[in-house]
C-alpha cells in the first residue's frame, strides 16, 4: 500500500500505475470491439497525463473553447466538441480545434452550419427518453430535459449534412444499463442509423470499475457496429480515473457539541468535493468504516470552509483522532478535481503525481495569487 507520509496536506495524488491499469483495460475494450474511446475532459481535465492518454485512447471530447483547446495544444489532437450552447463570438476558434461539432439542437445546427468547414463531421444529440440514472441532477433524460433531440423534432426527417447522432443517458452505469438504453435509442431512430457515419454513445460507462462486465459490453458494441455499418464512439468520464489516487487531508481540530464530535480537516467537501454534496455520495475514508463497529468511535469528518453543511457524517475509527492525524479520502481524481472551487478562499489542494517508480511529483501549488486572479 502506498504511503503518502512524505506528501504535505492538503494535496490529490494521482497514482501512475492505477492510471495505466485503466488505461490498459479500456484500449482492450476499444480494440475488441473496434470502437474509438476518447477521453472525456468534464471527468478528468489534468493535461500533465495527456501524452501518456494519448497512447491509449483515440481523442478526447470537449464541452467548450477552452476545453477543445486544451485537448488541441497538449494531446496534440482536435477535439469532438459538444455544447449546450454554441457561443456565436467564439464558435471560429472552436471550429478551428474541431474534428467533430454535436449540436444539442436542429435550430442550432442550422443556425450555425454556414460556418461549418466540409473537413468537420456534424452531429445533433439526441434524447431516447430512457435513463436508469436515479438523481435527477446527473439525469439527462429527465422530463424536459434540455439536453438533446427527443425523435418528434425529426419530422422533416435528418438534417442535411448531418453524420451523427449522439445520445448519453449514463452515469457510472454497467453494460446492461447500455444495453437498455441502446434498445431505446434504436427503437426511437434507428431509421436515420443507415444514413449515419457514426453514433457517439456518450459517457457513463464506467467500465474500470471492478464488477463491470467488459466482455458483454464487447460483444454489445461489437454487434452494433456491424449490425448497422457505422463508426461507434463512447467517451467515458469515470473511467479513466476511477480508484487512481485520493484526497489526503489532516486533522486540524476535533469540535464537540451535544454529544456530536467533528473531527476539522484542512480540506472542504462544498469547495473540494463538490459531488459529495450534489450528488450524494459518501466517500471511502483508508481505515475508516461507514457502519458502527464495536468498540471504535464516530466522528463527523468537517470541512474548513463556513459552510454550514460542509461535513460527511458518520465515520467511525478504530482510534480516537487527534490534531495532526492524516485523513486518506479515497477516489478523488475523476470529477473532483475539475469541480474545485476557491469559495472563501479556502487553501487549496497542492496536485502530486506518483510515479510508478515511487517518486512524488508536485505537478502544481496554488497560492494566494491564484485566489487574487480568479476573483479580480
Amino acid at each position: 500500500m502506498v504511503n503518502y507520509k512524505n506528501i504535505p496536506t492538503p494535496a490529490f495524488v494521482l497514482e501512475e500505475a492505477l492510471l495505466r491499469k485503466n488505461l490498459e483495460l479500456i484500449r482492450n475494450v476499444q480494440e475488441e470491439a473496434g470502437v474509438e474511446i476518447i477521453l472525456a475532459l468534464k471527468a478528468f481535465a489534468m493535461w500533465r497525463v495527456f501524452p501518456m492518454i494519448g497512447k491509449y485512447l483515440s481523442g478526447a471530447t470537449a464541452s467548450s473553447l477552452n476545453e477543445a483547446r486544451l485537448i488541441y495544444e497538449e494531446m496534440g489532437c482536435k477535439a469532438h466538441t459538444y455544447c449546450v450552447a454554441y457561443l456565436p463570438d467564439e464558435f471560429d476558434q472552436i471550429v478551428k480545434y474541431s474534428s467533430h461539432l454535436t449540436f444539442n439542437s436542429i435550430a442550432q445546427y442550422k443556425r450555425f452550419r454556414s460556418r461549418i468547414p466540409k473537413n468537420i463531421s456534424c452531429g445533433i444529440r439526441v434524447n431516447p427518453e430512457y435513463s436508469e440514472v436515479e438523481v435527477e441532477l446527473y439525469n439527462p433524460s429527465a422530463p424536459g430535459s434540455r439536453l438533446g433531440e427527443v425523435e418528434t423534432a425529426f419530422t422533416d426527417g435528418l438534417p442535411e449534412g448531418i453524420e451523427g447522432l449522439h445520445f448519453h443517458t449514463l452515469c457510472e452505469s454497467g453494460s446492461y444499463d447500455l444495453e437498455r438504453v441502446l434498445a431505446a435509442f434504436e427503437e426511437k431512430f434507428g431509421q436515420f442509423i443507415p444514413q449515419l457515419k457514426w453514433v457517439n454513445m456518450g459517457g457513463g460507462h464506467l467500465m474500470t470499475r471492478e464488477d463491470y462486465d467488459t466482455a458483454h459490453l464487447i460483444g454489445l458494441l461489437r454487434r452494433f457496429r456491424e449490425n448497422w455499418g457505422v463508426e461507434v464512439i463512447l467517451e467515458p468520464g469515470s473511467a479513466i480515473a476511477w480508484q487512481t489516487g485520493p484526497l489526503i487531508a489532516t486533522v486540524l481540530d476535533i469540535h464537540e457539541s451535544r454529544g456530536i464530535r467533528t473531527a476539522i480537516v484542512d480540506v472542504s467537501f462544498t469547495c473540494h468535493m463538490p459531488d459529495t454534496l450534489e450528488m450524494p455520495y459518501k466517500p471511502q475514508i483508508r481505515g475508516a468504516s461507514q457502519t458502527p463497529v464495536e468498540g471504535w468511535y464516530p466522528y463527523r469528518i468537517g470541512g474548513v470552509s463556513c459552510l454550514a453543511g460542509d461535513y460527511m457524517s458518520e465515520y467511525f475509527f478504530k482510534k480516537n483522532l487527534q490534531p495532526g492525524d492524516r485523513i486518506i479520502l479515497e477516489d478523488m481524481i475523476h470529477y473532483t478535481l475539475v469541480k474545485t472551487t476557491m469559495f472563501n478562499g479556502v487553501h487549496h489542494p497542492d496536485i502530486y503525481f506518483l510515479r510508478e517508480n515511487g517518486e512524488a511529483e508536485l505537478v502544481r501549488r496554488f497560492d494566494y495569487q491564484d485566489y487574487r486572479n480568479r476573483m479580480a
